[in-house]
């Protein structure tokens, strides 16, 4: 028997990662798009700002979002669909969600609200106090490659940031297995400038990311307390952005554990071990040999990983490449909407990149 589509939003369309999600929902069919909404662009036609969404929305125009960070209108349009998705600040998605709980099915929010189990972290890291400790505690890691069986029927789903998606494809497999030492792990990852958002500041307009890399957030990235949470290690890490639209290359490295007992062989067999064991019938997830390439993951919601041992160092090198905006984030949060309505998982996620 065909299942009814399911009627679904989304909030904060506007943004680099509300378009990719209005690409995708297109070809997903049990879900149908009821509502879009975008404060900064209320009334503009979507077509306008993406025309390469015209063919699909025709002269379907962007909703009126969030007024005056009152969320009661808001929460009144979304009332009765069966999943919304968040594409809002962390502090506003925060104050949103607890008017939506009693009002949809499911939450999807990509930002970083409910990601951080630990509420201490996001005054250090996102400069405020968490107000809703009960639904932070409740909510599911949207990470289908560690959480699927919590993500069944969840109402309330943390979509993870891109570097950390990346990072703990690569290493999290490694460290739970006791492949690799839980500290001293460092990630360095490089990512498209659309990570940075739409609007434009002096860190994405042409003249300063064109033929240009640069770290940024050094030694205390928002990202790390999450990463440390999913890997389950002490991380370093160090994002760089480089001069592509979408993409990200995560090169991780990790002090390999029992160096002194085992012998390189065994260790490159304990890594295979553990992306086998972990990977082997994921639909999104492809252990390849040598560096893994952005390119091939271009518009797809697949991670490439892979992995070796360097006995001179007695490291492990693990890397994992990923679309920031498909699998690093739209993707990811379709993707895990896609398990807790219990549908079928790769449905509206392509799986081949666009290459060349």
């Amino acid at each position: 028997m065909q299942m009814t589509a399911k009627a679904v939003g989304v909030v904060g369309a506007s943004g680099y990662t509300g378009a990719e999600l209005l690409r995708l929902l297109d070809a997903h069919a049990m879900l149908s798009l009821e509502a879009v909404t975008a404060a900064s662009m209320a009334g503009r036609q979507i077509a306008d700002v993406y025309p390469s969404l015209g063919v699909a929305y025709g002269d379907r125009t962007f909703e009126a979002g969030l007024i005056d960070d009152d969320p009661t209108a808001l929460a009144e349009r979304l009332d009765g669909l069966d999943a919304v998705f968040l594409g809002l600040p962390h502090e506003a998605a925060m104050h949103l969600v607890p008017h939506l709980m009693d009002r949809v099915g499911h939450i999807v929010d990509l930002s970083a609200a409910f990601r951080l189990k630990d509420a201490t972290a996001y005054p250090e890291f996102y400069g405020f106090e968490h107000t809703e400790t009960d639904l932070l505690a409740g909510a599911v890691y949207g990470l289908p490659e560690l959480h699927r069986k919590e993500l069944l029927g969840a109402q309330l789903i943390a979509t993870p940031g891109c570097h950390v998606t990346a990072a703990t494809l690569a290493l999290a497999p490694l460290v739970h297995a006791g492949v690799v030492e839980p500290r001293g792990l460092i990630v360095d990852s490089m990512t498209g400038i659309t990570g940075a958002g739409r609007a434009p500041t002096d860190t994405n307009i042409f003249a300063n990311i064109d033929a240009n890399t640069v770290a940024y957030g050094l030694h205390h990235h928002r990202h790390t307390p999450e990463m440390e949470q999913e890997i389950g290690g002490r991380v370093l890490f160090t994002p760089h952005l480089v001069p592509m639209s979408r993409g990200l290359l995560a090169t991780c490295h990790a002090p390999a554990a029992d160096t002194d007992v085992r012998h390189a062989d065994d260790i490159e067999a304990a890594i295979t071990a553990a992306y086998r064991d972990a990977y082997a019938d994921e639909p999104f997830v492809a252990v390849v040999d040598g560096p893994p390439s952005t390119k091939a993951c271009l518009g797809a919601n697949t991670a490439l990983v892979s992995a070796s041992y360097d006995a001179r160092t007695g490291s492990v090198i693990a890397m994992a490449a990923l679309d920031n905006l498909t699998k690093g984030a739209s993707g990811g949060a379709l993707q895990a909407l896609n398990v807790a309505l219990g549908v079928e998982e790769t449905a509206g996620l392509p799986t081949i990149g666009l290459q060349p």
